[in-house]
């Protein structure tokens, strides 16, 4: 399942996605992770939460943080949570073309029963149709 945090820059997004890693990290039994692409918020996730800056693995455009999210899905069967901070910012694309990337975050979340929280700057009505279905 894939679950959508969006709106304009400032609206607190980041602050939300937080609040709900850390309030599903209470009653989590698998494993969470936490993807974004600075230290900003390092400190206020809940410490069972593995947290990720993708910057320190030099993580760069879709393709890269594609197979990045695949590592992290692979590396471990216990999986519950995977939480992407700004994954039009990280990807260096517009979130109307990453049809591809929710695709494969689909299957992903399909075929290993994980949720994934994803958030992105955009207006509900810039959403691209591919996105609606996960509102």
């Amino acid at each position: 399942m894939i679950k959508l945090i969006y709106g304009p820059k400032g609206t607190g997004k980041t602050k939300r996605l937080i609040a709900d890693a850390n309030e599903n990290a209470k009653d989590a039994k698998g494993l969470s992770v936490f993807i974004t692409d600075n230290k900003r918020c390092m400190y206020d996730i809940a410490r069972n939460i593995r947290f990720i800056d993708v910057a320190d693995w030099a993580v760069a455009g879709e393709d890269a943080l594609c197979g990045f999210i695949k590592g992290v899905a692979a590396c471990n069967s216990d999986h519950e949570y995977i939480y992407i901070d700004g994954i039009a910012r990280i990807s260096g694309k517009d979130v109307k073309d990453l049809a591809a990337m929710f695709y494969m975050l689909d299957k992903i979340a399909g075929e290993n029963d994980i949720t994934i929280y994803v958030t992105f700057s955009c207006e509900e009505s810039e959403l691209p149709d591919f996105v609606k279905k996960y509102l």
